[in-house]
């Protein structure tokens, strides 16, 4: 399933009418990041922009210009690459100005050469100019020196857009709510990532290399025609208490959990998945402990995740869920309502429970609205991954404890129905993990 340029120009629509009359808007998409060296990183086009174009193709700004009357509709201008028969055979087909018209439905296209030259005449007597402030400081830095070639033209009656309006603003709210067609592609973006976690599963051992288990996500993404949505996490025993650990070169030991945070990205929408399990398929009784206080919380956190409710809700839910359990378990002493109030918890739960997820694994949208978080509507996509660590070195717990870090995170749609879990293909309970690798061995 993919996306047709009707879905591109209904964006498209929408842009221009919350722009408003005698508007225009300019976007890049990114630029060519080079790896080191003679050797590039593989082109993956801005979020943003490819969100209103459609274009994939590095070097390319879209310009949308409204009218008098927003009755009037809109001029949409495409620059990019002019086709170069050369280059294409080195480096691969250019829509090329022409394709630009007929397969990417732009009403205007210039080479990206003539950037420099055409943009002034397109600035000029606008009364508003909407750009992504701050996303790269060279295009910044030639915005702004358009806008004064456009006011050197005040003597003959022209100017420049009196004001200057952070283009994210409303594009970040267009892709914070998703459409039906958005959360398909999103649901096989999950598909795919729940079936590399379940490979991953059902192929560890004691003894592999971390890396060796990360080879495993990757033959599935690219099986697919996916690549990863973020680097993927592949922590072994005491690693697993490293959020963001990214070597995945250490060996995976018997008697340890391996915590995966690793998905996918499918159509350029993204997956978010982490699960915990046993490297030798068996939960020790610590381990155990500790995995279903995280589960409990996570159930609890996705519930919710309802219409209407907080979006920090299901942080507040699950923080109260985790520290009970260290309660219990005897991890920690005091008082409840005193530990989550001084924020206590912070030495075994330090980040928070989700975030907006989208065609960025972090995706766009502002958490607050006039200072408070705001509630969850339909369409919103968030993860829910709660998660305990105890650090390997942390002397105020038994020794038993230290070194086991525990997360669970799934992908979830808030709806008039309740959540919706884009990822509840892979197991998560104790029982149906160590099932699933018990037939595995």
């Amino acid at each position: 399933m993919k996306l047709t340029q009707a879905d591109f120009q209904e964006r498209r629509d929408r842009l221009a009418e919350e722009m408003g009359p005698h508007g225009i808007a300019i976007i890049a998409t990114s630029a060519v990041a080079m790896r080191n060296r003679d050797a590039d990183y593989k082109f993956r086009a801005d979020s943003s922009f490819f969100y209103l174009t459609g274009f994939a193709e590095p070097e390319a700004v879209a310009v949308i210009e409204t009218f008098e009357s927003i009755d009037e509709g809109y001029t949409y201008s495409l620059f990019c690459r002019e086709r170069n028969r050369d280059l294409e055979i080195w480096n691969g087909y250019r829509a090329g100005v022409d394709g630009a018209v007929d397969e990417y439905e732009a009403d205007e296209a210039y080479a990206i050469d003539l950037l420099d030259q055409e943009i002034i005449e397109k600035l000029l007597n606008k009364q508003k100019l909407f750009y992504r402030i701050g996303q790269q400081a060279e295009f910044d830095a030639r915005v702004s020196q358009w806008i004064a070639e456009a006011d050197a033209q005040q003597r003959r009656g022209n100017g420049s857009p009196a004001h200057v309006i952070q283009l994210d603003r409303l594009l970040d709210e267009m892709r914070l709510h998703k459409s039906a067609k958005e959360i398909e592609l999103m649901q096989i973006a999950a598909n795919i990532s729940s079936e590399a976690h379940i490979r991953a599963m059902q192929t560890v051992k004691p003894d592999m290399m971390e890396y060796a288990l990360e080879a495993e996500l990757n033959y599935i993404f690219g099986q697919n025609g996916c690549v990863p949505a973020y680097n993927s996490i592949v922590g072994g025993g005491a690693n697993g208490c490293i959020l963001h650990y990214v070597e995945n070169d250490q060996v995976l030991k018997d008697g340890d959990l391996v915590l995966i945070d690793a998905a996918c990205e499918y159509q350029l929408y993204a997956a978010d998945i982490t699960r915990t399990f046993p490297i030798n398929g068996k939960f020790s009784p610590e381990q155990k402990a500790l995995y279903e206080v995280v589960l409990k919380a996570q159930l609890a956190a996705i519930d919710a995740v309802q219409v209407g409710n907080s979006y920090k809700e299901p942080h507040h839910v699950a923080v109260r869920i985790l520290m009970q359990g260290l309660l219990d378990l005897g991890l920690m002493q005091g008082d409840l309502d005193q530990i989550i109030k001084s924020e206590r918890f912070n030495q075994f739960y330090m980040h928070g429970t989700g975030h907006w997820l989208g065609m960025d694994v972090h995706d766009v949208g502002s958490y607050k609205a006039e200072g408070d978080w705001r509630n969850y509507e339909a369409g919103m996509v968030v993860t829910i991954e709660p998660g305990l660590y105890i650090a390997p070195d942390d002397e105020t717990v038994d020794v038993k404890w230290r070194g086991i870090g525990i997360r669970i995170e799934d992908d979830v749609v808030a709806t008039a129905e309740g959540p919706l879990v884009l990822t509840k293909n892979v197991v998560k309970s104790v029982t149906d993990i160590e099932a699933l690798m018990a037939t595995a061995s």
